[in-house]
């Protein structure tokens, strides 16, 4: 009750105002129509961007703060797979599963939706203030928590509502039993929304989470494409566009897509298995990986963005040409 008689709307509205942060009651038109569905939808959500009627159709890309190199590369194909296809991907702006989702969806020329456990005007972790700038421009950060509000443990696990229930599905890229990820696959369960999972290593610690989804009854993902017939969304899937990325022009480049696989291979192993020069090798890389056809997933271990029936190998057409 106090709060309530110190609270001033008028300073409110300027702080909102000035930080360019709109509050959206539940019963405003402009609220996300798949998050008023929840039973606890906040009555208010604080928003920095736009918010599209495209953002219906989204898929939160959730996972932990520490991927595998196979979780990054995970991340990464799924989340450009979702965004080429006009899903918006929706994620919570952590570190590693979360950042990576957001990077790809902006870097594919997507939408993004971030989810904070706290106020607008502050970002966190705070090395992202230019990633939540760039979603602002591109999507929308959003938060039911009003300015001024500081992160807190105990906010995380209840924004994850938020993460589902904007989402058609939620995807569990890594992440163990009792993570963050986790409790979004629950809000996600008990909204009634699907829940998606990637395989991985019985081995790995980081996919117990996902491993104990599927033996769940979550859907095991291993495309995009899969989530999109899952959801129905199967014609938005037809605009997947792999194909933007420049296709190999050189000899070399059609050589070393020829070898590459999805599977991380060092550098050193595709110069041996190719047998050109190692700078030739690098520097044709570094060309592919410009063209969004390679990809780094560390350690100079290099990957194929995607996988098609295109022959990557230096062979002659009809008229004499490579091909």
């Amino acid at each position: 009750m106090r709060a309530r008689t110190e609270a001033d709307p008028e300073s409110e509205i300027d702080r909102l105002e000035s930080s360019g942060t709109h509050a959206f009651a539940r019963v405003d038109p402009a609220y996300p129509s798949r998050l008023r569905e929840i039973d606890d939808a906040p009555p208010v959500l604080y928003v920095r961007g736009t918010l599209s009627p495209d953002d219906d159709y989204g898929v939160a890309v959730v996972g932990t703060r520490r991927a595998t190199a196979y979780g990054r590369q995970a991340t990464a194909e799924l989340s450009r797979g979702l965004a080429a296809a006009g899903v918006t991907v929706v994620s919570g702006l952590a570190r590693g599963v979360d950042t990576i989702a957001h990077r790809t969806a902006l870097d594919t020329g997507g939408r993004t939706i971030a989810v904070l456990a706290n106020g607008l005007d502050t970002i966190y972790p705070p090395e992202n203030r230019r990633l939540a700038e760039e979603i602002t421009e591109h999507g929308a950060i959003v938060s039911d928590y009003p300015l001024g509000t500081k992160p807190r443990a105990d906010f995380f696990p209840r924004r994850n509502r938020i993460l589902s229930g904007l989402s058609l599905g939620t995807l569990v890229i890594e992440g163990d039993v009792k993570s963050g990820a986790m409790i979004t696959a629950k809000f996600a369960t008990e909204q009634n929304r699907d829940v998606f999972a990637v395989p991985g290593s019985i081995f790995s610690p980081q996919s117990r989470g996902p491993l104990s989804l599927i033996r769940d009854g979550a859907m095991p993902i291993s495309s995009a494409q899969e989530i999109l017939e899952a959801l129905n969304l199967a014609r938005l899937g037809a605009q997947l566009d792999f194909g933007r990325a420049a296709p190999p022009a050189s000899d070399e480049e059609r050589t070393l897509m020829g070898v590459l696989t999805r599977e991380p291979q060092h550098i050193d192993e595709v110069a041996r298995q190719t047998g050109l020069a190692a700078a030739m090798v690098s520097g044709t890389l570094a060309l592919l990986e410009l063209k969004g056809l390679v990809r780094d997933v560390g350690g100079l271990n290099f990957v194929r963005v995607r996988e098609d029936d295109a022959p990557y190998s230096v062979e002659e057409t009809e008229d004499g040409r490579a091909s």
